[in-house]
């Protein structure tokens, strides 16, 4: 797992998968649980039974939906070395433990509850900020889900809230903690330094012609010219696609009409409201008002702030109770009505503001309406055309063969390393932004094919053309980055020497200023930094080593780069005051409030796990996973 975490796909999910709880094997003693049996089922929690064909479709959409998010395929192999399948299995047996608690503990979700909650998701509603069934059916279908499945999906994660909610309610991090990490990160320095260049290195003579040789002979390795690859490249994408597309003002007039709601502004009024248990005292605080006796007022008397009283600048669809909706929605501004029988409270309301809602002419809307239709078009009309990309493929043609017989354009870069650049060392351009089709390129080989990966709501296909290997250079062909580099070498070599010899120096007595004016170099001055400060002006290099060193104390480190070298001395040592009211202490008091409940959440479901019972086929497992074959 080291060695795969170390490349980009390797961080890339093992960022996503640690950035979520994580229930480890080595805590849950997982490899003690693994036992053989039928191949028909994988796992067994309790009285629930996974399945081998469940697992796989679950790990299946695992790689998929990681897949999406960044752009590029990942394949089982990838997966496995990542670990990536022993997660999606240890979320399964977790999340299969709760909901056997859940099951046995009787636990219940309403109808009306699943409902209101999938409704209220933002990510469900429409500009006008209402739930649109038609964008929750898309949404939940790019997702893998049917609309049963994605409800039935939600009402166990509710249940689960609900268990698992009970266990971390009220943890609260000890204040010893928040405030020992505080100071920690508070903690700011100042240091009086100076640079060390090369001009302080003095006269480095050019190398003998044997000794670059000797000393190119040695790094050759340093030199190598790196691999390349031919690729050649097809993306097609719902916004190119959709230019060739013409939407006409008939068909545009039509959807305008079907939508008008969708493009109109509701009219909104800043609504206050004052509650009353029944009807009669409502009555007699109406009539005092009708005296004389101001809203607010009487606000104040019944103890309600204006955060109490104060609705929001809402649409009258956002007011629950029709009742009131309605009276708030016939009141004029800036007056009180009289009482409002509601389904729960009899009130009186006052209107302060009324923001008037506006219905778009089509012309004013009509472009975006056919820039709309012209990308649902688009989708459709791709799908037919990735469909013959595919047959072309199929019959054996890359994708430039493919993209030409079609009539499509597709780009090729001649030659590109793995780090995006050229023969020349310069970044190779024609790479489409946004997503890495180099990585992919290079753990592919002629005549692969690669699967397309998900660009700009479309798809990018790629094939490698060619592949120029990797090369040891001559020294006649590098001999100028050879003598660069043994020249920053013997810099570098001088720089330490020197900064060794001043650090010494002072500890001795001397100064700093007096060291500095002997090496014809001034003194700056860094003030009161932190161990997370990105200061331009402070040498990086320079934080990291001031807060390893003690008050009064020299040292000395590398600068930006080789031939810079810094000697330091640490002026001042400040730690200020906890201050538990701040925003940074209250971020602060989050995160480790989440990892707490992480951590106990970690171990209730261990518990869980332990008083169910769960058994593992491990071969099962393997072949769910691509790590073996079915017998």
């Amino acid at each position: 797992m080291r060695k795969a975490s170390s490349n980009w796909l390797g961080k890339t999910v093992m960022s996503v998968m640690f950035g979520v709880l994580i229930i480890s094997f080595g805590i849950w003693g997982i490899a003690d649980i693994f036992k053989g049996f039928g191949q028909s089922s994988l796992a067994k929690i309790g009285s629930t039974e996974i399945t081998t064909e469940q697992f796989r479709n679950l790990f299946t959409d695992r790689l998929q939906q990681i897949s999406r998010r960044f752009g590029r395929p990942l394949t089982a192999e990838q997966a496995r070395q990542f670990g990536l399948d022993r997660q999606v299995l240890q979320d399964v047996i977790a999340d299969a433990a709760v909901d056997e608690t859940v099951r046995n503990m009787g636990l219940g979700q309403s109808d009306a509850d699943i409902v209101r909650a999938i409704q209220n998701d933002p990510n469900f509603k429409g500009l006008d900020g209402k739930f649109e069934h038609e964008r929750f059916v898309q949404l939940i279908r790019q997702a893998g889900y049917t609309e049963q499945r994605y409800i039935a999906e939600q009402r166990k994660v509710a249940l689960r809230r609900q268990l698992t909610g009970t266990i971390v309610a009220g943890l609260e991090p000890p204040k010893t903690q928040i405030e020992a990490l505080v100071r920690f990160q508070n903690e700011q320095r100042s240091a009086n330094y100076v640079r060390l260049t090369a001009a302080q290195a003095g006269t480095i003579d050019p190398p003998s012609p044997e000794a670059l040789a000797a000393y190119f002979e040695d790094r050759k390795q340093l030199f190598r010219a790196p691999e390349y690859r031919k690729i050649a490249m097809l993306a097609l994408t719902p916004d190119e696609f959709a230019k060739s597309i013409t939407i006409s003002d008939d068909d545009a007039k039509k959807v305008f009409e079907q939508r008008r709601e969708r493009y109109a502004t509701p009219e909104r009024r800043q609504v206050l409201q004052i509650p009353f248990p029944n009807a009669d005292e409502a009555k007699a605080a109406s009539e005092r008002i009708k005296a004389g006796t101001s809203f607010e007022d009487l606000a104040k008397e019944r103890k309600l702030t204006t955060a109490d009283i104060d609705l929001g600048t809402v649409a009258k669809s956002s007011i629950g109770d029709s009742a009131l909706a309605d009276a708030a929605f016939a009141l004029a501004p800036n007056t009180v009505s009289e009482p409002v029988k509601g389904a729960l409270t009899t009130a009186l309301l006052k209107v302060t503001k009324v923001e008037p809602g506006t219905n778009p002419s089509f012309e004013s809307v009509a472009p975006a309406i056919k820039r709309e239709m012209a990308l649902d078009r688009a989708r459709t009309q791709m799908q037919d055309l990735r469909n013959k990309i595919e047959d072309e493929r199929g019959g054996g043609a890359n994708i430039a063969e493919a993209a030409q017989k079609l009539g499509l354009k597709a780009t090729t870069i001649e030659a590109v390393d793995r780090s995006g650049r050229g023969p020349d060392g310069k970044p190779v351009t024609g790479l489409p932004q946004g997503v890495d089709v180099v990585s992919p390129a290079f753990a592919s080989n002629i005549g692969v094919e690669n699967e397309p990966v998900q660009y700009n709501g479309g798809e990018l296909w790629f094939d490698v053309l060619g592949v120029t290997p990797s090369r040891d250079r001559s020294l006649d062909e590098v001999k100028d980055q050879v003598q660069a580099r043994w020249k920053d070498e013997q810099i570098a070599t001088r720089l330490r020497a020197k900064a060794a010899e001043m650090v010494g120096k002072i500890e001795k007595g001397a100064t700093l200023d007096a060291e500095a004016a002997a090496a014809g170099v001034k003194v700056e001055t860094a003030k009161l930094f932190k161990r997370d400060s990105d200061a331009k002006d402070i040498p990086e290099r320079l934080v990291a080593a001031a807060f390893r060193t003690p008050k009064d104390g020299v040292g000395q480190t590398e600068g930006n780069g080789a031939t810079e070298w810094i000697v330091f001395k640490v002026t001042d040592i400040a730690v200020p005051p906890v201050d538990l009211a701040s925003d940074d202490v209250k971020k602060l008091t989050d995160n480790l409030r989440r990892a707490e409940m992480e951590e106990q959440l970690t171990a209730y479901i261990a518990k869980l796990e332990t008083e169910i019972g769960v058994s593992i086929n491990q071969n099962a497992f393997a072949v769910a996973t691509g790590a073996a074959s079915a017998q």
